[in-house]
């Protein structure tokens, strides 16, 4: 499903990446695929092998993907740490567990939805069905030739409603 404008677009954003956060799972599907050598010059597999990643487990405990490291304990402060550091773009791949976490924990500045034009009407949800709301604001949108939509938004905080006027 992939046209050459969603290539490019996927290959920039791992190229802006200072470092990844995966959880375990998605750790060890990239770690297995990308950790074990890729085409030569492919950009997304450059980023992934030479920039750190961190992953959050409390029983994965020794990597075999160079430049990981395991979080575990207090995720929030570990993760805010990373966050606070200067630089680039700390980005989340798949992970959906910890995406929830990181939602619901107000750990999220920005997301970028890749829609492919599929429904598949069954499997675990991206947003959790209970939590706190989150206000988003669309800074990007685009479609690429094959359908697929790439909605980048910017969280805003807590949500304001309007109240009904009768």
């Amino acid at each position: 499903m992939l046209d050459d404008e969603a290539s490019t677009f996927i290959s920039q954003a791992f190229q802006r990446a200072d470092a990844f956060l995966f959880g375990r799972r998605t750790y060890e599907i990239f770690a297995g695929s990308w950790g074990a050598g890729m085409d030569p010059g492919n950009p997304v597999g450059e980023a992934l092998n030479t920039r750190p990643k961190y992953v959050v487990s409390t029983t994965l405990t020794d990597p075999r993907w160079a430049a990981t490291t395991v979080l575990s304990g207090d995720l929030a402060g570990a993760i805010g740490e990373l966050r606070a550091e200067p630089g680039g773009e700390l980005q989340v791949w798949g992970s959906g567990t910890l995406i929830r976490w990181l939602l619901g924990h107000r750990l999220v500045d920005e997301i970028v939805l890749l829609t492919y034009p599929v429904i598949v009407g069954q499997g675990t949800r991206l947003f959790p069905a209970t939590g706190p709301d989150l206000g988003l604001e669309l800074v990007d949108s685009r479609s690429t030739p094959k359908g697929l939509t790439i909605q980048t938004y910017r969280t805003t905080g807590r949500p304001r409603y309007e109240t009904a006027t009768t």
